[in-house]
């Protein structure tokens, strides 16, 4: 089988990206830096790809100019065992001028879209009384960092 994994276009921000998803996910590093040469597109000795992994994932991050800005189709879905992990990454992947959306999704400083979302939504969602869950989407669709007790407090109605 052939190895997939994730490439993200930057301007020219990729191993600072990288360098912080790694600082906020365990079990991350930079595995390999590349630079272009004097032939290519880019300025000499700049940072060309930077490759990572994310907990353990392989991910690229190539510095291709202005061309591409990151968008909201493409999101990294980060699901949290309870309420202290989604505060933690929230807060983490927010700062130093991330920006909020709703349904727990965020933007980093990037411009690279997470989905902060405890497991435990994911089971409200498969919850087998369809009542409960139209008040557990409902009460998510308000909401713009997930919190844990408000979905549960949703479901018991």
């Amino acid at each position: 089988m052939p190895q997939i994994h994730t490439c993200l276009w930057f301007d020219t921000q990729a191993l600072e990206a990288a360098q912080f998803y790694c600082s906020v996910f365990p079990n991350s590093k930079i595995l390999t830096t590349l630079h272009y040469d004097e032939n290519a597109p880019g300025k000499a000795g700049s940072v060309l790809l930077v490759e990572f992994e994310l907990d353990g994932r392989k991910v690229s991050g190539l510095n291709g100019g202005p061309e591409f800005p990151q968008t909201e189709a493409v999101s990294f879905v980060v699901e949290c065992d309870g309420q202290g992990q989604v505060d933690r990454y929230w807060d983490a992947l927010q700062a130093g001028g991330g920006k909020e959306s709703q349904c727990g999704w965020l933007k980093d400083r990037y411009g690279v879209s997470w989905q902060i979302v405890p497991r435990r939504l994911m089971e409200l969602h498969q919850d087998p009384d369809p009542a409960r869950r139209r008040r557990v989407m409902a009460a998510m669709m308000q909401m713009v960092k997930l919190d844990v007790a408000d979905l549960e407090a949703a479901a018991e109605g």
